[in-house]
């Protein structure tokens, strides 16, 4: 058998063009064959790029904002990004014009729920009289019993029943001694609301559908957290930890869905331009939200009439209805925000509240990076080029901080670098929204003892925000007791510098306990929503977690 010397290639025979090509066929071919190359040359593209942005992801430094829902973990984000890319911040800052003015509107539509329903109350409780005008729906004082009013309000028509009336002045006067005796437990007088309210519940009344059509735009995260809401049961994984047993893969027990979560790399600026400018009829008609802010700003008078009106206040306090902290603060600047040509401050938006949905990435990439403010190792970063690069960039992952968004946190803490974790010390005497079985600080400590305790995270920098001092100051300044609240506490001094102290050994005291293996403890007392005092603490902590990655790499 003989072989010939030279063997074909195989792929070459298979791609040699056919011997009876014409030349329309070979048009054809090399039209096809060029298309490939162009489709093959974007593949390899698309895995370059995707291992330089691999690359980049692993020199980046990621952190983690950890801790319970309203903790101002969002808040301490935007601190983020107004300390370390404020050129960045200027493009962003303006998108928060709605989320503001959601605030504000949601804030003055409870008012005018609370005066709905009490006027409402005042009117079926006014006793039928003659004559007597009405007055908003409520009487101007309590409806009296059927005794006095005819005592104290006989005319000329009852002159003939004098003997009537003597008789019911004996009654009254039998029975006053027990009407002194249980004044004290008398509910109060009903607040005498004018037709004055009755206009201003009219004139407000647009801002109902105006809330409905910012919800509809912002998307989930405008929904607030419902303890009564079905989507919230256990059924659905109320977990009190990242850690807890309960399957997130698992379909719920029953047929109930959770709630709609956005994707990671996705925040709720992204995620509302993709969806929501179609959800509603008003914002449809419109390429951004001047609409509503002219809306708004047509309200400006009566918002601040409603919000300066006393008896309004009263009624709020009497009620004990709680306004956001943020809300407060937009309704006493409603002069300023109520306007056409708003545009959000950084102390506006820093009070700005939205419920984060699931878990957000955000990318901030220092615009000071050539200043690290590492004190005495400033020189030995000036050598080290590779350091330099270290933590130019960071990835901040914003979670959901509900019980029903905890299971989320997970995937997350293999890779990260820094646990940021926020307390809110003000909340001793509040429950959480989801389970109002659950003291807000005593969830705080159960979480903190999750986090420094997984082994997960043994590698990680942890670093707590003893967060809301401000609140806790003033708390406690209108006369909370804290031992009231928290036994515990003992007979130590009820002032919140005492308790600060108290609280920071005691979560100090769990680190210790409960840490794997030793490491710095880094605990600050922080208000976030004072913007300069926050940025020297981020700067302090980002210095500090620097120093510690040159101490582990043999530098310090």
């Amino acid at each position: 058998m003989r072989f010939s010397s030279e063997v074909e290639d195989p792929i070459s025979v298979l791609l040699k063009p056919p011997p009876d090509e014409t030349l329309q066929q070979r048009d054809a071919r090399l039209s096809m064959e060029a298309e490939a190359k162009r489709v093959s040359d974007q593949i390899d593209e698309g895995i370059r790029a995707e291992r330089a942005a691999m690359k980049k992801r692993k020199d980046a430094t990621k952190l983690l904002l950890l801790g319970q829902s309203e903790s101002g973990k969002s808040t301490t984000l935007k601190n983020f990004q107004m300390t370390f890319a404020p050129k960045a911040w200027q493009t962003e800052r303006m998108s928060w014009r709605a989320v503001i003015q959601l605030n504000l509107v949601r804030a003055v539509n409870t008012i005018l729920d609370t005066l709905a329903t009490e006027m409402a109350v005042g009117a079926s409780m006014r006793p039928p009289s003659r004559g007597v005008g009405g007055s908003g729906g409520i009487t101007s004082k309590p409806s009296s019993p059927p005794f006095s009013t005819i005592a104290l309000g006989g005319d000329a028509d009852d002159a003939d029943d004098s003997d009537d009336a003597e008789e019911d002045k004996k009654t009254a006067s039998s029975h006053s001694h027990t009407q002194r005796s249980s004044e004290s437990h008398a509910p109060p007088a009903l607040l005498p609301f004018t037709s004055t309210h009755s206009v201003l519940r009219l004139s407000l009344a647009p801002l109902r559908s105006i809330e409905t059509d910012l919800m509809a735009f912002l998307g989930s995260g405008s929904e607030e957290i419902n303890a009564d809401d079905a989507r919230f049961s256990e059924n659905i994984g109320n977990m009190a930890t990242p850690f807890d047993t309960v399957s997130v893969t698992s379909p719920p027990s029953s047929p109930r869905r959770r709630p709609q979560e956005f994707t990671v790399k996705s925040t709720w600026k992204n995620a509302v331009g993709n969806r929501s400018r179609g959800s509603s009829p008003r914002l449809a008609q419109h390429s951004d939200l001047d609409s509503v802010t002219e809306v708004i700003a047509g309200c400006r008078e009566d918002i601040q009439a409603l919000w300066q009106d006393t008896l309004v206040r009263e009624l709020l306090r009497r009620k004990q209805i709680k306004l956001q902290d943020s809300a407060t603060y937009y309704l006493d600047h409603v002069d300023m925000i109520a306007r056409t040509g708003y545009g959000p401050s950084d102390n506006d938006v820093l009070r700005a509240r939205l419920r984060t949905s699931g878990v957000q990435e955000h990318r901030i990439t220092f615009e000071n990076s050539a200043d690290f403010h590492v004190g005495t190792h400033t020189d030995l970063m000036s050598s080290l080029p590779l350091q330099v690069e270290y933590g130019t960039e960071w990835i901040v992952y914003d979670v959901g901080g509900s019980r029903t968004s905890r299971w989320a946190w997970l995937p997350y803490f293999d890779d990260a670098h820094v646990i940021l974790f926020l307390a809110p010390i003000s909340c001793f005497d509040e429950q959480l929204a989801e389970d109002p079985k659950i003291n807000r600080l005593q969830d705080s400590f159960i979480l903190w003892r999750s986090i420094v305790s997984s082994k997960l995270l043994a590698n990680c920098a942890i670093i707590l925000f003893m967060n809301k001092y401000d609140l806790l100051s003033r708390k406690i300044k209108h006369g909370a007791v804290v031992k009231d609240y928290m036994t515990s506490y003992g007979e130590r001094e009820n002032s919140a510098r005492e308790f600060t102290r108290y609280l920071r050994n005691q979560f100090k005291g769990q680190l210790r306990e409960h840490l794997p293996e030793a490491r710095p403890f880094y605990g600050f007392v922080t208000s976030v929503i004072d913007q300069k005092a926050t940025a020297t603490t981020l700067l302090y902590m980002r210095d500090s977690i620097l120093r510690d990655h040159l101490k582990q790499a043999d530098f310090v």
